[in-house]
């Protein structure tokens, strides 16, 4: 009986707060109607991208970003080697400012510690209605695009990522533990932006579904006191900002 209530509460969560998108009716694969994203992609064979995506911001190493909340400093260690398509994303949004001033708009501690989601660029407008947070991304001021960037796992004992498919049924070498980075994103595997998370407990059932792409190395308790409605009030490159490669 323990058992099965964790599974559903688990697969209750994924379903309920892993959307960057839910704009009903839209063509945007990252503003689409989510649907239970428990449910794995059409394809889960694992067919190796043999190269990096081009045309996309991407991390050669590692860096380690600062966030301030709450007047507190949260550490992450990003993780360009393993996932060097999401961690360049989210060092080259963090370098343009796009985290500052951004609100977590979603957090879940009841049942169980789960996650705490944020970097919705619309939640720095006072003006959006709530119930839209959750619906944005990263628009790119030179395409005015949003910019989506694949999903991206390297499964354990590889030494290149998977592109644009989930995992399930392989490990990923980097997984949802205490702490744990991530990005959100719709039930379309490549539709993530600027949306990331916080893993507030081990979470095992993401892992393969959703790209881990750092930990906190510092700060973990301001992570677990997070409330909705917390601001980043700065996030900043400290360094490994040479690593960082956008041409």
């Amino acid at each position: 009986m323990v058992f099965g209530f964790r599974m559903q509460w688990a697969i209750g969560l994924v379903v309920a707060l892993f959307m960057v998108g839910c704009t009903a009716g839209a063509t945007d694969p990252s503003e689409s109607s989510t649907t239970s994203l428990a449910e794995p992609a059409e394809s889960t064979e694992l067919a190796v991208t043999p190269s990096i995506p081009e045309g996309l911001a991407r991390l050669e190493g590692k860096a380690t970003v600062e966030l301030t909340v709450n007047g507190e400093r949260i550490l992450v260690e990003v993780d360009g080697t393993q996932a060097p398509i999401t961690a360049g994303n989210f060092v080259d949004l963090v370098e343009r400012g796009v985290y500052d001033g951004t609100v977590f708009h979603r957090v879940v501690r009841e049942p169980q510690p789960f996650v705490v989601q944020g970097g919705d660029p619309q939640s720095k407008d006072p003006t959006v209605p709530v119930q839209q947070l959750g619906t944005g991304g990263f628009v790119d001021p030179d395409t005015q695009e949003k910019r989506l960037i694949p999903l991206e796992i390297t499964p354990a004992g590889s030494e290149q990522p998977i592109y644009g498919q989930t995992l399930e049924n392989s490990q990923p070498a980097l997984q949802h533990t205490h702490g744990a980075v991530a990005m959100a994103r719709s039930q379309f595997p490549d539709s993530a932006s600027s949306q990331f998370y916080f893993a507030l407990a081990d979470l095992p059932f993401l892992d393969g579904s959703y790209a881990v792409f750092g930990y906190v190395t510092e700060g973990l308790d301001t992570v677990d006191a997070i409330q909705q409605g917390d601001v980043v009030e700065s996030a900043t490159v400290l360094e490994g900002l040479d690593n960082l490669v956008t041409e």
